[in-house]
């Protein structure tokens, strides 16, 4: 469903990323891992359309049509999301009009707004965040936990068949943890992909990927089972290298 072949980015003239080759299926969860700046990040903004990142080689395909030159909101049309580490903080736009209008858009017809508000209240209810919540300014003055429960309320709205959750478990507690994996698990199914990029052993516990990529120096360095999050819990990276 989501291709990625021999990519190589580059940035202010650095490359970051040095030949990415990876295939996601339809119906998985993914974990890609590894230490910070190896180029998780850049490569889930390639894959979402950024423009800063020069594309110098190689191609991006999603349901068999090239992608590359695509910008990110015909991407997001076609149904990829990108949760973001750090949200933008939006004054005086709300979460409800934020969503309504994203999903009237990706969409290309307008919803009623009904029918809107009984989804809304649906995915409120399903990540157990209280009904006034949609009311608040998009991100404004929202705590580290509150922004990704916003995150993943989009997430769950917009509906999309290829999510990329950059970081989503940094600082929340374990009851938030709980919800946002309970949200993501709900949203999965066979015709969906889901890639997290993590640090941590912890999100996996909930989410259980069915394959894990490593990545260091912006290369695909190691694949594989749910059983190497251990392998890395323990060891760290630097045995990687050895090897």
């Amino acid at each position: 469903m989501l291709e990625i072949k021999n990519l190589h980015i580059q940035i202010s003239k650095k490359e970051i990323l040095k030949g990415i080759n990876l295939k996601f299926e339809k119906g998985k969860i993914y974990a890609l891992m590894g230490p910070n700046g190896s180029g998780k990040s850049t490569l889930a903004k390639i894959i979402m359309g950024d423009p800063e990142y020069k594309i110098t080689k190689g191609k991006i395909f999603f349901n068999g049509e090239d992608i590359t030159n695509l910008n990110p909101n015909q991407r997001a049309k076609k149904g990829i999301f990108l949760s973001f580490q750090n949200p933008s903080e939006i004054e005086g736009v709300t979460i409800s009009n934020f969503l309504r209008i994203a999903l009237n858009n990706q969409k290309n017809k307008k919803i009623s707004v009904l029918d809107f508000h009984k989804l809304l209240k649906e995915k409120l209810k399903l990540l157990k965040m209280p009904e006034n919540f949609s009311e608040r300014y998009l991100n404004q003055n929202f705590s580290g936990g509150e922004k990704k429960k916003s995150e993943i309320l989009q997430l769950s709205v917009l509906n999309p068949k290829a999510a990329i959750l950059d970081e989503t478990d940094s600082g929340l507690d374990i009851d938030a943890l709980k919800t946002i994996s309970s949200g993501v698990n709900a949203l999965m199914n066979k015709e969906k992909i889901i890639i997290v990029i993590t640090h941590y052993k912890r999100i996996l516990e909930y989410l259980k990927p069915d394959k894990l990529f490593v990545m260091m120096n912006g290369k695909i360095v190691l694949e594989g089972g749910r059983e190497l999050v251990n392998q890395l819990e323990k060891k760290g990276y630097g045995w990687i290298e050895k090897d």
